[in-house]
């Protein structure tokens, strides 16, 4: 029965109508009376007639259009007139409307015939039951219809009650298992195929909403769910099968060692189907993407399964050599000039991307003895598909197989170089592929060893006769001439040039294109030394720059670009001379003649200027009022977000590039990442301006400031734009310092608001890594602002703000631990576990950077409110994870190097752990705590005598550590030898025995790693010979040796290191040592460097 009047009906179905009618200019005047007339005017009328359209139209059409329409309005945002606050509309609507509705709609679920309509129809269903669930109300009643629907002999209902459940598996009530498991059992064997593919989906959505601990009691069903392939294989649904292999993918990221019993059956199971070329290729690449899943989430389970390693390895062989179908000569592929050709569905690259993921989790020793089983067969075969995947197997394994394949380039390069020559274009274009792929990810080993078997051989590949190997080829130098040093290059430099210069005369532009930015990574890399040949390329990029601005030409203009002023920066402004003004000149014509928001110019001169700004220094300041408008638009543009409706707007994004789609609250939000990467951009290229420029800099500073600096820090739809304004604000504060100084008033107040700004980001953001780079940045704002920069107000906000962020680091401590004893062998060997630890350890080294710095600016003003954290460092002190114990001991040591006699007021937090430090068995503790004990002797003052003076003969056993010398130990023993001599030199009031401790001090030397620790250490020393101690008097020869041995190191420079050189030749002359014999037993490399301090 209807709630509203006929002539109300009648009024909607006219505007239905309108709304699906295929006339642009009707659909869009319908539109505008929807949103006008109903959903901002009579929103509770609209969702009761399309809820009753739903029930009573004649029509399928408009029950499903009113189905979809009621979710899509239901959703929109509007204020409720009760509350005032922001909701979804059906939220707004009163209690009894709501429930009138709901009613309705279950209705029309139970009633509707056609499967179509019923699945809208209980899509609606579903966002109004989320809706519910958002809320924190109840909706009682559904429930129980949804578990009464999966038990209807009616197969359309029980798989419109799945979806549901699959849509807002919030719905199941977990306190009822054994219900739910014989729901879900049921599901899974039903007799119809749809109805088990939606208990499928349903499950896997249930699964994950449901926490850690509950998920074994859901074990039991996985053979039920296993069961449900077999027979849609046997049966050829392609399409059914895919959506299962879905399903199951979900639940192997979630929970892999579910499948842990009957893993290997899985394993056959799903490499029958990968191989089952009659299938389609899309369920095929989905039982390949399952296995590839398992190797990312249980590695250990896919190295343990008897077949699973050759047989994946076989099959992603097998489907790489699924490429050319149709194109055997490769003249169509050759043909081609749209390079950047969309082929992500195609078997090959499935296989490829498989191939790279299985090396990069499973490693080396497991993957590469099975690859090679295949690849010299495949290489020696004469199908040329089987030698492509061969090469291409080879670039997609090597960075995962890094450590064992770096031990054998020789026989790889044997494989991969004849490639070059083969008689088949694509199998010289993989061999090009190969040998870039390995030039960077085997970066300095294939750049130091083997750069004239790569550089010999892949050259005369760019005289090709086919343009899409040329450029190739071209690509492949890019990645092996960034990674190599200027000296390798340069001998290959005229070769190299003359080649790439022919192809600037190519009639493809794509190769063109290319030969530009290979020649901008060799002047790149080989700076100066490009200078040679300055003169003959930088006409030709000037020509390219003048030619006609029509729009095919547009990208070549862009990589000219990139490419001149990469030789700009390569040779310097005194080489280019009126050449830098010129090309100056020339870029800004072409920002100029920029009409177009697609131009690929606009991207590439953001880039450009900021490399021509570091080529001519403060001489491009004139420019900037040029160059910054266009760079102050893009860097404050604000992030494009779209609220999609429909499955038809979520598919026309996603035909588009750079969106991301990111799913909240039952909707899907469409981010426009291409214009948040150039915000991005932006920011870092002011910041490259501030830098460079400094004082110069300063009109553009407040505004870019207050527009982009201080709202970029909290823009929490991109990381990176986040990240880059936390690196600008340190330089645009030393910018406004260095033009009217840091006492003047314009400056308080910038670095006011900067530094609330800041500190208020800290509690706010996040992303663990994002959080460090925050940290940083306040601590390099803080030494541009300089002493007592922060007030109290300050640091009290900034300690609430560090509290908040350890709280959350020891919650996510916690949960590590609880989830690593959880954990079995199944599970990931944990990659991701890692990964987590190491953004924390970054954090903390942060935020001690932090502390360091305002303790070294405030010095003890700071304490005040430093000591509200004191219960996290007796935590900390004592905890058994070495990162903890080394944040704390190095707090310690910033209270007793910045607040002196102050520091003594902790020394019950100091005294112990310290002592303990010295003891730890992790270097860098012992690095710390000695440092502790040094500064304490040097600032501490009386107070600290005694501990400093006992603490002595623990410092001489750090020295003395079995691995004392090795890399990992070094610096604690450089460390402990500075302390002592800090000690003797500042603090020895309570040392027994000095003369002793410091003959047997001597044989602590050389320091020749830690340039802090160094000039105390050799200071104390220059101090002894002064006094022409015995200590050192005795061991002239020795001592000597120490000095030559640290100016060699240059560990001692400056003025300090001449002092100890001339203090060096006192003793030789005092003592008549032979010093000609000890400095020629120096290195060759470090002989100029010693013998210009004699």
């Amino acid at each position: 029965m209807s709630l509203l009047p006929p002539e109300f009906h009648s009024a909607l179905c006219q505007l239905l109508r309108a709304l699906t009618t295929p006339d642009n200019a009707v659909r869009t005047q319908a539109e505008e009376q929807l949103n006008n007339e109903w959903v901002q005017g009579r929103p509770d009328v609209l969702l009761m007639g399309l809820a009753e359209q739903i029930q009573g139209a004649e029509e399928a059409g408009t029950r499903s259009f009113s189905a979809v329409l009621f979710r899509r309005i239901s959703t929109k945002t509007s204020k409720d007139p009760r509350t005032n606050d922001s909701k979804e509309l059906f939220s707004t609507l009163t209690t009894e409307q709501r429930f009138v509705i709901r009613e309705k709609l279950v209705s029309c679920l139970r009633s509707e015939t056609l499967p179509e309509v019923r699945n809208k129809i209980g899509d609606a269903v579903a966002e109004v039951a989320r809706q519910y669930t958002d809320n924190g109300e109840q909706w009682p009643e559904l429930l129980g219809v949804l578990f009464q629907n999966s038990q209807s002999p009616e197969a359309g209902l029980r798989e419109s009650a799945f979806r549901i459940f699959a849509t807002t598996p919030g719905l199941i009530d977990r306190q009822h298992e054994e219900t739910v498991l014989s729901v879900f059992t049921k599901g899974f064997q039903d007799e119809n195929i749809g109805v088990r593919i939606a208990a499928m989906e349903a499950f896997a959505s249930f699964f994950r909403s449901i926490p850690r601990k509950s998920q074994p009691k859901f074990f039991p069903l996985i053979p039920d769910i296993l069961n449900i392939l077999p027979p849609l294989k046997e049966a050829d649904e392609s399409e059914e099968l895919s959506k299962a292999f879905v399903g199951l993918i979900e639940l192997a990221e979630l929970c892999p060692k579910m499948f842990k019993s009957l893993f290997n059956t899985l394993v056959k199971f799903s490499i029958s189907v990968i191989a089952e070329k009659e299938l389609s290729d899309q369920v095929r690449q989905n039982a390949l993407e399952l296995m590839a899943t398992f190797a990312e989430y249980a590695p250990n389970m896919c190295k343990k399964d008897p077949s699973y390693v050759q047989e994946m390895v076989t099959q992603c062989l097998s489907l790489m050599t699924d490429v050319g179908i149709d194109d055997d000569d490769a003249s169509d592929w050759n043909k081609s000039e749209d390079l950047d050709l969309e082929e992500s569905d195609l078997n090959h690259v499935a296989g490829e991307q498989a191939m790279d993921r299985l090396a990069n989790k499973l490693g080396g020793q497991v993957i590469l003895p099975a690859t090679f089983t295949w690849i010299p067969r495949m290489m020696s075969s004469s199908a040329w598909r089987d030698r492509h995947a061969a090469l291409m197997a080879i670039s997609a394994i090597s960075e995962g197989c890094r450590e064992l394949m770096i031990g054998e380039l020789d026989q790889v390069l044997a494989l991969v170089v004849p490639a070059l020559q083969d008689p088949h274009a694509r199998v010289r274009y993989a061999g090009c592929n190969a040998l870039g792929q390995m030039s960077t990810d085997f970066a300095g080993t294939m750049q130091e060893k083997y750069h004239s078997v790569v550089l010999n051989n892949i050259i005369p590949v760019l005289d090709s006769a086919e343009p899409r190997v040329q450029a190739h080829a071209a690509a492949a130098l890019v990645n092996f001439c960034e990674e190599a040093e200027k000296t390798i290059l340069e001998p290959y430099l005229e070769n190299l040039l003359r080649h790439l210069m022919g192809l600037l005369n190519s009639p493809k532009r794509f190769v063109q294109e290319q030969a530009l930015s290979t020649i901008a990574t060799i002047a790149d890399s080989a700076e100066a030394a490009f200078g040679q040949y300055y003169h003959a390329l930088m006409p030709l990029l000037f020509k390219f720059l003048k030619e006609e601005h029509s729009k095919e030409y547009r990208l070549l203009r862009a990589k000219a670009m990139e490419c001149a002023t990469l030789i700009a920066l390569a040779v310097g402004k005194e080489k280019m001379g009126p050449d830098a003004l010129h090309l100056v000149q020339l870029l800004g014509n072409i920002q100029q003649n920029i009409v177009e928001a697609d131009d690929p110019q606009s991207q590439y001169l953001l880039h450009c200027w900021g490399r021509m700004c570091r080529v001519l220094g403060q001489d491009f300041v004139p420019y900037l009022p040029g160059v910054m408008p266009p760079l102050l638009t893009v860097a404050a543009a604000k992030a494009d977000i779209h609220l999609l409706d429909d499955e038809e707007q979520i598919d026309q994004i996603e035909q588009e590039e750079g969106w991301e789609l990111v799913p909240l609250k039952g909707k899907i939000i469409g981010i426009k990442t291409s214009t948040l990467e150039d915000k991005n951009t932006a920011i870092e290229l002011i910041t490259i301006y501030a830098q460079i420029l400094e004082a110069a800099f300063e009109p553009y500073v407040i505004e870019t400031t207050e527009k982009i600096a201080i709202p970029g820090l909290a823009f929490f739809f991109h990381d990176p734009v986040r990240v880059s304004s936390a690196k600008l604000i340190p330089q645009l504060l030393n910018s406004y310092k260095r033009a009217h100084g840091a006492q003047s008033p314009g400056f308080a107040e910038m670095w006011n608001k900067v530094a609330e700004k800041i500190i208020e980001v800290l509690s706010a953001e996040p992303t663990i890594d994002t959080l460090a780079e925050m940290f940083q940045c306040f601590y390099e704002s803080v030494e541009v602002a300089g002493k007592n920069s922060l007030t109290q107000p300050h640091m009290q906000a900034f300690i609430e703000s560090v509290k908040s962020t350890l709280e959350d680091y020891q919650s996510r401590v916690k949960l590590r631990l609880e989830e690593k004893a959880d954990a079995d062998d199944a599970e990931d060997d944990n990659l991701s576990f890692e990964y987590a630890v190491e953004e924390d350890q970054n954090l903390l080294s942060d935020m001690n950077k932090a502390f360091h710095t305002i303790f070294k600016n405030q010095g003890s003003t700071f304490l005040a409110a430093w000591q509200r954290l004191l219960p996290f460092y007796d935590t900390f002190i004592t905890s058994d994870d070495d990162t903890q114990r080394q944040w704390a001991i190095c707090i310690m040591d910033d209270v007793l190097e910045f607040c002196g006699e102050d520091s003594w007021a902790f020394q019950e937090h100091i005294l112990q752990p310290l002592a303990n430090g010295l003891r730890d068995a992790n270097a860098a503790n012992r690095q710390a705590a000695a440092y502790g004990i040094g500064v304490a002797a040097q600032k501490g003052g009386i107070a600290w005598s005694e501990f400093v003076a006992a603490s002595i003969p623990s410092l001489f056993q750090v020295t003395q550590h079995p691995q004392a010398r090795t890399e990992e130990h070094v610096f604690a023993t450089e460390n402990a030898a500075a302390s002592i001599a800090k000690i003797l030199h500042f603090n020895s009031s309570k040392v027994h025995s000095p003369q002793e401790v410091a003959a047997n001090w001597i044989n602590t030397l050389p320091i020749t790693n830690d340039e802090e620790a160094a000039p105390y250490a050799y200071s104390f020393l220059l101090h002894l010979i002064e006094q022409q101690n015995p200590a050192v008097f005795s061991n002239a020869d020795k001592v000597f040796g120490y000095i030559v041995q640290a100016l060699g190191a240059e560990t001692l420079q400056g003025a300090t290191a001449k002092k100890v050189a001339e203090s060096a030749q006192k003793l030789v002359a005092a003592t008549g040592i032979n010093a000609e014999q000890i400095l020629a037993s120096v290195s060759p490399d470090n002989q100029m460097t010693v013998r210009s301090y004699f």
